[in-house]
């Protein structure tokens, strides 16, 4: 009894030694927070001149209250990155910029780095002026290989590309987007002669969509090959965002809520989220 006793406890033992501690499974929260990306990153529009970036209102390293970024939260579990929030982006690049953007990610030591391309990429004025799938995997792994080349610890952060699709679905028979998009020509590809129920119009929005899956199953396979690297699972393209969630100005991107939602959401499936 006494010899079957002692193999007992000796397998505890052994279990308890290999076990991860809980301290151990967390991730160490990061100290400064590098965001890459376009006009979305940017918070294009939400603040009070309309047309023109608003980088507090961005969903990954801004500061508004409302939004609640991913460096407010961060901020609010490590207090030793305050102040250290960097907005890289830039409004209208596409993925062909990420590696240019990591590089000053690189020269600011930022632990943390989220990556949001692809709306610029998938709204051009053709179809045929859309970036390729083989060009875009080459270039956000171009960006990737920048960063952990020059940053061999950083954790990078991918988002999915929204759902333009279901912006169209939002708001095409609402006169005011209707007028806005053909006015400033917004997401041609997508958005162009939105009331048409022509087969031509109906495949072309299908078309688009399509390339917008691939893309995100790029963003996905090639983040992947990478330890450094989290994505978000299409968190991003599966958010039910609602007309609220968009700016009522050009009827595209995100209003402040919007970007809320975003942080939110990616928030959730991030390195640090529940």
């Amino acid at each position: 009894m006494a010899r079957r006793l002692q193999i007992v406890l000796l397998a505890l033992v052994a279990l308890a030694l290999l076990a991860p501690k809980a301290a151990d499974a967390r991730i160490a929260y990061p100290k400064s927070i590098a965001a890459t990306g376009n006009s979305l990153t940017r918070a294009a529009g939400t603040g009070f001149l309309p047309w023109t970036d608003n980088p507090a209102g961005s969903w990954s390293t801004g500061t508004d209250a409302s939004v609640n970024s991913h460096y407010l939260r961060l901020l609010a579990l490590n207090p030793k990155i305050r102040g250290k929030n960097y907005n890289d982006a830039r409004s209208g690049a596409k993925m062909g910029e990420l590696a240019a953007q990591m590089a000053t990610v690189v020269s600011q030591r930022a632990d943390y780095v989220t990556v949001e391309f692809g709306g610029n990429d998938v709204c051009a004025s053709t179809e045929t002026a859309m970036t390729s799938v083989s060009d875009y995997r080459a270039q956000f792994r171009a960006g990737l290989d920048r960063v952990t080349a020059g940053l061999p610890n950083v954790k990078v952060f991918v988002a999915s590309v929204p759902n333009i699709y279901h912006l169209w679905q939002l708001y095409h028979d609402d006169l005011f987007a209707q007028v806005a998009w053909s006015t400033f020509g917004v997401c041609r590809t997508m958005l162009a002669n939105p009331t048409s129920t022509a087969q031509s119009d109906v495949d072309r929005r299908a078309r688009v969509l399509q390339r917008i899956v691939d893309d995100n199953a790029a963003l996905a396979e090639v983040c992947a090959l990478y330890r450094q690297c989290l994505s978000d699972g299409n968190a991003a393209f599966d958010a039910n965002f609602t007309k609220d969630d968009v700016l009522h100005v050009d009827y595209f991107h995100p209003s402040l809520k919007g970007q809320a939602k975003f942080a939110a959401g990616t928030w959730a499936v991030s390195y640090w989220g529940p």
